[in-house]
């Protein structure tokens, strides 16, 4: 199933207009690094670049897409008991303060593990499958994974363990909050996740 462009565009333009929203107000950096100190750090170290491969490093990250994330944990359309707990006690001035503190840190890099996976992973993130009508992850997160900003989240350096997990919950249906990625995750092998996922670990 090909996902349309009015889809796309429709799924950009929701995205644009909660930047809009998130920018309204303009974030406190320093509360952000005292609540992101108060209840993020032990799961996502104390610059949001975890070193732990089943949480996400955080750094760098676009704040309209944590924002977002953050009030999908706290409302349910992503399910994650841990995260919701967090999530649930913290306002929507938190939430803001907290992702644009975490978008002012530097990202660690990180690096790709299997030479012959990753050759299938670039193949897949660069041309997608067309086969199967997967498309290319970067045309939406970048050649380089930075994403675009507002629209589609950062990926480069991500752990590749917490990335293969994710893409696992997309396919499964798990993760709910992502009706493009849930498509493409459908036609990808076990294979090509893992490979996909260690090529994006890498980029940088």
């Amino acid at each position: 199933m090909k996902l349309s462009v009015s889809f796309i565009c429709a799924a950009a333009a929701a995205a644009l207009s909660f930047s809009v929203q998130a920018q309204t107000v303009k974030p406190d950096l320093g509360k952000g690094a005292a609540a992101f100190g108060q209840v993020c750090v032990a799961c996502h170290a104390a610059d949001g670049n975890s070193a732990t491969p089943a949480n996400p490093k955080l750094s760098q990250q676009h704040p309209e897409y944590l924002i977002k994330q953050l009030q999908e944990y706290k409302s349910g359309k992503r399910d994650n008991a841990i995260m919701k707990g967090f999530a649930s006690a913290l306002s929507d001035d938190d939430m803001r303060n907290i992702s644009y503190w975490l978008a002012s840190q530097k990202a660690t890099p990180g690096f790709a593990q299997d030479k012959d996976l990753v050759r299938l992973g670039e193949r897949i993130y660069r041309g997608g499958i067309a086969g199967r009508d997967v498309a290319a992850c970067a045309g939406c997160h970048s050649p380089n994974g930075a994403g675009i900003p507002s629209q589609y989240p950062r990926l480069a350096g991500q752990h590749a363990e917490y990335t293969l997990d994710q893409m696992n919950q997309f396919r499964s249906g798990v993760r709910k909050n992502s009706a493009q990625m849930t498509k493409i995750a459908a036609y990808m092998t076990d294979e090509e996740i893992r490979a996909v996922a260690d090529y994006i670990a890498g980029l940088r």
